[in-house]
Parts: structure tokens; sequence; C-alpha cells
């Protein structure tokens, strides 16, 4: 028995109005949530894809110091600032300040919380971001480190042995879990995880100095 026209038109009205209803306020509630969740974890600064770019902006960071470093030499007999007696790294790199760089924004990693320094002060008194390795020239190897981000220890390291934080907690966490960076004696900076790519050697008569915990 075939159904009524005018049956049919209702229940096909019935299906349209179905349809056409749009999404429930807590559909739309569920979708909202799921967007902040995705968002969060792909910008807090405890995943890789964040920590990736941080990483990206603190070899520029590094980069920019090089200059300072390198101007600070050339006046300098080739040395690199030292500090008798210095305990961390805002000791001897203070000295740049301003003598050979005004930029004092690039000491700061953008990985980090810590908190911005005063333009063109020096920041003895204060916290940096990256350790430092005392004691080097201008002149001394490309295999040599200057800087890094701040380390797990101030000892020398070999491949493969810790160098920033595995697990995202200090010391040596930066960039949380994913690594760091670390700048040699030529201005090159090269990126690598929580264990050393690459062998890290405190020559003789060189110290290395973190930064204020």
């Amino acid at each position: 028995m075939s159904l009524h026209p005018m049956c049919t038109e209702r229940n096909r009205r019935a299906s349209f109005k179905g349809r056409d209803r749009g999404f429930s306020l807590l559909e739309l509630l569920i979708v909202m949530v799921i967007i902040i969740i995705m968002f969060t974890l792909y910008f807090s600064g405890g995943s890789k894809s964040y920590q990736m770019k941080q990483i990206a902006a603190c070899e520029k960071n590094l980069m920019n110091t090089y200059v300072g470093l390198k101007t600070y030499s050339m006046d300098n007999n080739d040395k690199f600032p030292t500090l008798v007696n210095a305990q961390t790294s805002e000791a001897p790199l203070s000295q740049l300040v301003p003598r050979s760089t005004t930029g004092t924004e690039y000491f700061t990693c953008p990985g980090t919380k810590d908190k911005p320094l005063p333009d063109a002060q020096p920041f003895i008194d204060r916290k940096i971001s990256y350790a430092y390795y005392m004691g080097h020239t201008s002149k001394d190897g490309a295999d040599q480190p200057l800087m890094s981000d701040r380390q797990v220890n101030t000892n020398s390291k070999l491949p493969g042995q810790p160098l920033f934080s595995a697990d995202g907690k200090p010391p040596g966490a930066n960039h949380n879990k994913y690594g760091g960076n670390v700048m040699f004696c030529d201005g090159n900076v090269q990126s690598s995880p929580a264990q050393s790519a690459f062998t890290l050697t405190n020559a003789p008569g060189v110290v290395l100095l973190n930064p204020k915990p």
C-alpha cells in the first residue's frame, strides 16, 4: 500500500528539519574544548613543536651574543671575557655590556621563563639563560665550545653523555626535554638532543660556567 502524497511530503519536511537544526550547545562546547586542548598542547612551553621553534630562535640569540664576544676580543688581544673567581656565567659575560653590545635580550633564552634583562645595562647581579666556557680566545679551534644552553653539569661531555635535561626538569631544561644549542669559538651554532651529539671538552685553562639556577 502506497503512502498518501501529503504524508510523504510531511516526512520529507521532517527529515529536512532534522538535518537543518545545526549544532547543539553541547556539541559546540565539545568542539571548543577540543580546540583549546589542541592549542594548549601545540603552543605550551612543554610541547615539542613549541620548543623546536624556540631552539631556532635561541640559535639566533647565540649568534648575536657572538658579535659582542668577537668585538670584545678585538680590543683584548683576542681574549674573550674572563673574571677571576667567577662562579656563574653572568659574571664574565656581563662585561660585554655596554662596552661591546647593548643588546641584553640575547642573553635570555626564549624557551625559558627567565625574566628579560634591562637594556644596555650590565647583568652581573641578574640571571641569564646560557652557559659559558670561560678562558677561550677568538683564535681557538672551531671544535671548541664557547656558549650553550644551560647544561646539566659543568663536566666535559662525550657523545651520548647527558648534556641537557632528558626529562624536562632542571638543570639544563631551557628547552624542556628537547635538547638545546651549543655555540663554538668560530660562532657556529649546532643543536643537540639531551644526550650530547658531539664531544665538548673543557680545554686546559677553560672553565664551564652555568648561569645562576
